[in-house]
């Protein structure tokens, strides 16, 4: 039968492969300005950056990047997500970013401030969470 193999994994943190290919997709395209939606889910953090006029030029995820399980929807993925999509940004040649936020994930406050800090100027931020204003009609009362 022979020895099994034990294969020991980083202890937790970006995959390097994953996030060097992410990298080497980032569009040619050049732009001065964009838009930034954040979806922060309980689950996990999804990042995708438009032009003005709403096309998608670059997304990432916490799962596209090597986060599994609950580790996907901390801050802390969703602040190495932004940090990528900021260096692709960076590439693209943008300086202005509006940010458009949706859902009420851990990772709303900390995606927003990674991108911040790598030097973009944030021209607004807008909260696109849905809300619902009465919903459907709730269940009639248990008979006993």
């Amino acid at each position: 039968m022979g020895k099994k193999r034990i294969i020991k994994k980083s202890a937790g943190g970006v995959n390097r492969e994953l996030k060097s290919r992410a990298l080497s997709r980032a569009p040619k395209k050049k732009v001065a300005e964009g838009i930034l939606h954040i979806c922060a889910t309980y689950n996990n953090t999804l990042v995708s950056f438009t032009d003005v006029g709403g096309n998608v030029l670059t997304w990432s995820s916490a799962g596209a990047l090597g986060f599994k399980g609950t580790r996907k929807s901390t801050p802390y993925a969703a602040s190495k997500v932004s940090e990528l999509i900021a260096e692709q940004a960076k590439m693209m040649g943008v300086r202005k970013v509006g940010v458009i936020v949706k859902g009420i994930g851990a990772g709303r406050e900390s995606a927003i401030r990674s991108f911040a800090l790598k030097g973009f100027d944030i021209s607004y931020v807008k909260d696109a969470t849905p809300l619902p204003h009465n919903g459907p009609r709730p269940k009639k009362p248990r008979r006993v």
